[in-house]
């Protein structure tokens, strides 16, 4: 979505297709079918110049066949971002090659994005040539960062929490967000003050708020919602940690955002993270709890200066494959 923000400053029409499970009411050149059928109605209708999908989790057929559509559309020309880090490096990645059915369908693609090195290799593992392939890293800071308001009750919360920890994830089961929860007792232990706020919406969102009124520590823990994009960097901005506990992580556009902001980041080690996250060794209350302990005792760190524009690097790409 900032990525079509940026580009609709640019003059660029842009329409959106959101085939992700968190569903709303189609609105502002923001479409969201409900089957494969009405996806194809809207690709050709829409009539797009180019047609970029963007994709997480795992490559399978289903999203694939998207691809392999795409791909085939008369007059336009197809780009894939593949957002998932950890993908490369899994059993499914490791047997793509040049005869897997994925190599196949990546090799369709007019280009193909990876959003840091180990995408872009995995690409021409699959046979794409050099040409056919970018990295491009998921952020971009160089428009400023755009900080609004954060509603009420976060406000209320975190002027009786110090420190404050904070979690922006999706509510999906790869997230470990109940690991967060179950950790706040020994974390009170240290810092009988201490605050847990989790932004974000998913489909374990009950289950949470079940578990966040069971724990002793429920007034330590909010769970606050979707915010506007200016809205949690502000939050980012204005917490002590920001907790990125996952199973399975890529790029995290969060943690690129805190380390913007001068945030500490303690995250679980992917393999990737950026320099200045603290990472944790494994998923367990332990484990976390020692770690937030030891991030909290060293100092707030510096802000990381802006990068260059990787959404200008995008657009020049859509006029170079026009």
């Amino acid at each position: 979505m900032r990525l079509r923000d940026f580009l609709r400053s640019q003059g660029v029409r842009v329409s959106v297709i959101n085939i992700t499970r968190h569903r709303r009411r189609s609105a502002d050149d923001i479409y969201y079918p409900s089957n494969a059928a009405e996806i194809l109605r809207l690709v050709a209708r829409l009539k797009g110049d180019i047609l970029h999908v963007h994709l997480g989790g795992m490559l399978n057929r289903r999203v694939l066949a998207l691809c392999l559509v795409c791909a085939a559309v008369p007059g336009a020309r197809s780009v894939l971002t593949f957002h998932s880090g950890g993908y490369p490096s899994s059993d499914e990645g490791r047997a793509t090659r040049t005869a897997s059915f994925a190599g196949f369908v990546l090799r369709r693609m007019d280009h193909l994005i990876g959003v840091n090195k180990e995408i872009g290799a995995f690409y021409k593992q699959a046979g794409a040539r050099d040409a056919r392939v970018s990295v491009i890293e998921p952020h971009d800071f160089t428009g400023g960062t755009a900080l609004q308001a954060v509603p009420d009750h976060i406000t209320k919360f975190t002027e009786r929490h110090d420190p404050l920890l904070l979690c922006v994830a999706q509510l999906e089961p790869e997230y470990e967000v109940p690991l967060q929860i179950r950790t706040m007792p020994r974390i009170l232990d240290e810092h009988p003050r201490a605050g847990l706020v989790i932004l974000g919406s998913g489909t374990c969102e009950a289950d949470l708020r079940e578990l966040i009124a069971s724990s002793p520590c429920a007034d330590h823990i909010l769970l606050g919602g979707d915010l506007t994009h200016g809205a949690t960097l502000s939050a980012i901005r204005d917490s002590d940690v920001l907790l990125r506990t996952t199973r399975y992580d890529g790029d995290a556009l969060s943690v690129r955002e805190a380390l913007h902001l001068g945030t500490r980041v303690l995250a679980t080690d992917n393999g990737m993270r950026p320099p200045g996250v603290s990472l944790l060794p494994s998923l367990d209350e332990a484990a976390l709890s020692i770690a937030v302990r030891t991030v909290l005792s060293g100092p707030r760190p510096a802000p990381v200066a802006a990068e260059d524009g990787n959404f200008a690097r995008v657009l020049k790409l859509y006029q170079r494959l026009r």
